[in-house]
């Protein structure tokens, strides 16, 4: 079995595009030898989470409607960073942005793809600690509720499916391995 890309692209078609992704058509043949199609969703901006951390290990939360899941959801406060910046500093803006929080101290956890069977989206997740709170600074589609719970209870939410936003799973997990709980 090779690790290698056993996929020949026959043509690509972008069939959509806005400001923050397109929507290609490919037709392929796949590694069994078949003619088929493939749709990719490649994404004009990189995924970043934050997981704000106080002293006390209480993380916040954000809630908002999700327009594409018809849903209200709790997630960490994430938000899309251009290709072209830094990670960290896509995530210290957006934390303040969602939360008022801004952070004396990072570490970057890890990355992560958010859905490679059907998109090219990378998500970098990073750990704030060491916090002071001020004004939150939405954006002017955003409507954002901020909650503060103890990261065992994070876990328990994400257990009982509760928070299901991949990069919030991603995040919460590892620092509540990091943390030993």
């Amino acid at each position: 079995m090779s690790n290698g890309n056993n996929w020949k692209t026959l043509r690509e078609k972008t069939v959509y595009e806005n400001a923050w992704l397109s929507l290609e058509h490919h037709d392929v043949i796949t590694p069994t030898g078949s003619e088929g199609i493939y749709g990719v969703v490649k994404f004009k901006n990189k995924a970043i989470g934050i997981v704000p951390v106080d002293k006390e290990d209480n993380i916040y939360l954000v809630g908002q409607f999700r327009y594409p899941l018809n849903a209200y959801s709790w997630e960490i406060p994430e938000g899309g960073g251009p290709l072209n910046e830094a990670p960290l500093e896509t995530a210290k803006r957006e934390l303040k942005e969602e939360t008022g929080l801004v952070a004396g101290t990072w570490q970057e956890l890890g990355r992560i793809h958010t859905s490679n069977s059907a998109t090219d989206e990378e998500g970098f997740l990073f750990l704030a600690g060491d916090l002071q709170q001020f004004e939150q600074e939405t954006e002017e589609t955003e409507e954002i509720e901020v909650r503060k719970i103890h990261i065992s209870e994070a876990v328990q939410m994400v257990m009982r499916s509760e928070i299901t936003d991949s990069l919030s799973v991603c995040g919460i997990l590892m620092v509540a391995r990091l943390k030993g709980y």
